[in-house]
């Protein structure tokens, strides 16, 4: 497996690889979520195509800097995983190798995220855009492969796409969870036993929830729940559209049921779907 630190190097190899590529984009600390997401990246390029990862733990998303600054980058042990997974090439730069200085151009949405992740943490999702797009830029991919773990995240880099008309699939993978419930994420090893012992509540009171007739019952049951913990905080917690993401006040179309909940200072998302009725 070849590994590039500059855009230089990537473009060399780039120039070389068998199509199609497929990029599995990520900011490192790799968990059995991300090993199942170069997987199904290798299963769709086939033998002879081309599955490469970038790690790079993205500055300009991050509303918190004692987040940026306390993200695990265990490298070495992530390019083992990229290997081990089928992985043809890493992209591994540093953000001065991907952020001029004086940058003035930023992609910016300003619809999809008004509301859940994006109404809490300004700019977050104009940071993914930016990355997004130069990724997609600097390896020529043919698609790029995305956990449904954040949906929200999911539905705006499809925006993207759609908007900026841009030649780039995309192949979504389910979320990958705990044998107790919890969808992986590298901040679960942020949480304390006590607070990992009840995290899986938050998926638990989600599913529980939908059984509810309204939008003001779902989203009670599942504020109850949660709440019922002494370890839990809610961040957001909405019933919305599942094409707009917008605040719901009927169960006539498809829904989601989207929540983060810190425990402490690690903010953990969570989702579940609601047919209509």
């Amino acid at each position: 497996m070849w590994i590039s630190k500059t855009k230089a190097e990537l473009q060399s190899h780039a120039g070389n690889c068998h199509r199609p590529i497929i990029l599995v984009p990520t900011m490192g600390a790799l968990h059995p979520g991300h090993a199942s997401l170069i997987s199904l990246a290798r299963e769709k390029a086939g033998d002879n195509g081309t599955v490469l990862v970038s790690i790079f733990v993205n500055p300009i998303q991050f509303d918190r800097g004692s987040d940026l600054e306390s993200y695990p980058r265990p490298l070495d042990a992530d390019l083992e995983i990229c290997k081990q997974h089928g992985a043809d090439g890493a992209f591994v730069p540093d953000p001065g190798e991907i952020y001029y200085p004086d940058r003035s151009v930023t992609v910016i949405e300003s619809s999809l995220s008004k509301h859940l992740c994006g109404a809490t943490r300004p700019g977050h999702f104009d940071g993914v855009c930016t990355v997004v797009l130069k990724l997609f830029n600097l390896t020529r991919c043919d698609a790029a492969v995305f956990g449904e773990k954040d949906f929200q995240q999911l539905a705006i880099i499809r925006r993207m796409i759609r908007d900026l008309d841009l030649d780039v699939g995309i192949i979504p993978h389910p979320t990958v969870r705990e044998n107790d419930g919890l969808a992986m994420s590298s901040r679960n090893a942020r949480l304390t036993p006590e607070q990992r012992v009840d995290a899986p509540r938050i998926r638990k009171a989600l599913i529980e929830a939908t059984g509810k007739a309204s939008p003001e019952e779902i989203v009670q049951a599942a504020r109850e729940i949660i709440t019922g913990s002494p370890h839990a905080r809610i961040d957001y917690l909405s019933l919305v559209d599942a094409e707009t993401l917008l605040p719901v006040d009927g169960l006539s179309s498809p829904c989601v049921l989207a929540c983060a909940v810190f425990y402490g200072d690690v903010r953990l998302i969570e989702h579940i779907g609601i047919s209509a009725r």
